[in-house]
């Protein structure tokens, strides 16, 4: 069953008279329980792809169905909700809050949600654990390694036991050490059935994936190469 589902979508900026063209025409699908690598060099599009395939964005033109749902129809506060329950996001630089713990900053997507406290707390501390961070409950961002970090940001996009795992650029702040401990992390989680999509430039990271799809000048070479 495809979980993303694409058609012809195009993304164009404007700004002023100047109108750019940031994907031409993608038509691709991944399934549910694949882990495919997004890769492009910068200015290709891939980051455009990820905010449509993330709800962050909308096309253009062209459909996108996630899940079978057709996200062009929903309203902003749909497309929120998506967000927060369907997709797991994991970004480059973090974006864990410095001031809470490690537990507390896994915990905002349920505290957005209305989950209670108490629950909050339960599935923050099963989602560090999954990736190891069981002792590192009431640390805080500065008191944690880069790699370390990354793991809590992971831990944050599971909490909710979404159906996609958006990573992009994961690795891009992290040393070789811990860049190799965050692909073995997404290996497990892929061979536990998690659908996980990685954008990356790097395509030494790229061949951890199960398929690699490239993209160049907002163009897809081929929806459906294998890595």
């Amino acid at each position: 069953m495809a979980i993303i589902e694409m058609a012809g979508v195009r993304k164009t900026y404007a700004t002023g008279t100047l109108e750019v063209e940031a994907l031409r025409g993608v038509s691709t699908s991944i399934d549910m329980g694949e882990y495919v690598a997004i890769v492009g060099p910068s200015g290709s599009g891939k980051s455009t792809l990820m905010h449509i395939i993330g709800c962050l964005d909308l096309p253009t033109a062209g459909g996108y169905r996630l899940a079978g749902e057709d996200v062009s129809t929903l309203s902003e506060v749909a497309l929120a909700d998506i967000r927060n329950r369907r997709i797991g996001f994991v970004f480059q630089q973090f974006n864990l809050l410095p001031s809470l713990s490690a537990c507390r900053n896994v915990e905002l997507p349920l505290a957005y949600a209305g989950v209670p406290a108490a629950r909050r707390r339960v599935r923050a501390e099963e989602s560090l654990a999954r990736v190891g961070l069981s002792d590192r409950l009431a640390h805080r961002p500065g008191e944690l390694s880069g790699g370390q970090q990354q793991r809590v940001a992971v831990a944050r996009a599971l909490v909710t036991d979404p159906a996609l795992i958006l990573a992009d650029e994961p690795t891009g702040n992290l040393d070789s050490t811990a860049t190799a401990d965050m692909l073995g992390l997404f290996d497990e989680l892929h061979a536990l059935g998690r659908t996980i999509v990685l954008i990356t430039h790097d395509a030494e990271v790229a061949a951890r994936a199960q398929r690699t799809v490239l993209i160049r000048d907002g163009v897809l070479t081929d929806g459906r190469l294998a890595s």
